[in-house]
């Protein structure tokens, strides 16, 4: 198999066992994203490849929950139970799972079909602020 099939194929859930349950870790669905997105704006900025998980959960804690909650698809009050070094754990996880996913398959993807959209459509997406032959200033 090349790497362009194995890129095809579903993401394969990771086990994660975490307060004697074992979660399914896997990639965000686009159905959650919205919500997800929400829930991170606050400490997106704050999130890095080896993020500071005690600061981000006393700084910003309802957000790491309610995050953390959508993205391992149990309610906020079953993340906000965690013991500490449980809930970095799954933040961890659930980081890696999708920002691998996002890395390797969302971004080539969303790269490979802008090309597609402005070969198809030249002059399909043009630059901000700039306009289209149809809003040309008229002069006297």
């Amino acid at each position: 198999m090349t790497e362009n099939t194995l890129a095809a194929l579903p993401p394969v859930p990771e086990p994660l066992v975490i307060a004697g349950e074992t979660l399914e870790i896997s990639p965000l669905k686009v159905g959650e994203l919205p919500a997800f997105a929400r829930a991170v704006r606050s400490i997106a900025s704050k999130v890095t490849s080896d993020p500071d998980w005690l600061r981000l959960l006393s700084e910003d804690g309802e957000s790491v929950i309610l995050a953390l909650a959508i993205a391992c698809r149990r309610p906020p009050d079953w993340v906000a139970a965690l013991a500490i070094d449980e809930a970095i754990r799954l933040a961890e996880s659930i980081f890696g799972a999708n920002a691998d996913f996002f890395i390797q398959r969302v971004v080539p993807e969303i790269t490979r079909v802008s090309q597609q959209i402005t070969t198809v459509i030249p002059g399909a997406m043009p630059s901000p602020g700039s306009s289209g032959p149809d809003m040309a200033t008229p002069t006297s």
